[in-house]
């Protein structure tokens, strides 16, 4: 019996596969399937989930139609959506100016 080393530096056949070989084929053919996986379960099934997922992700114009609201009420969300920008915009200059503190 002779002794034939399997390294990569070996003189075995190149058709021989390696373990690493195939886990690699293997890891390959599982993120292609679990990328495809994941598209198909992205798209929406039916007409209804499709409006369901364009008015979850504001997918749609950016005037939306509130002609069922009264007029107070879209005064008040508006008012309130504005200061609720102004706040968001004064915390991260905050965070901002504290993480990056600006020499003077």
């Amino acid at each position: 019996m002779t002794y034939q080393p399997t390294g990569t530096g070996s003189s075995a056949s190149a058709s021989s596969l390696q373990a690493g070989d195939i886990f690699y084929f293997v890891r390959v053919a599982l993120f292609v399937w679990l990328l495809c996986t994941g598209y198909v379960l992205s798209q929406p099934a039916n007409k209804k989930q499709a409006l369901l997922l364009r008015d979850a992700t504001g997918a749609s114009s950016p005037d939306r139609d509130w002609s069922d609201l009264p007029p107070w009420q879209k005064q008040a969300s508006e008012k309130a959506a504005t200061r609720y920008a102004e706040t968001q915009e004064k915390k991260w200059r905050r965070w901002n100016d504290a993480m990056f503190e600006r020499p003077d």
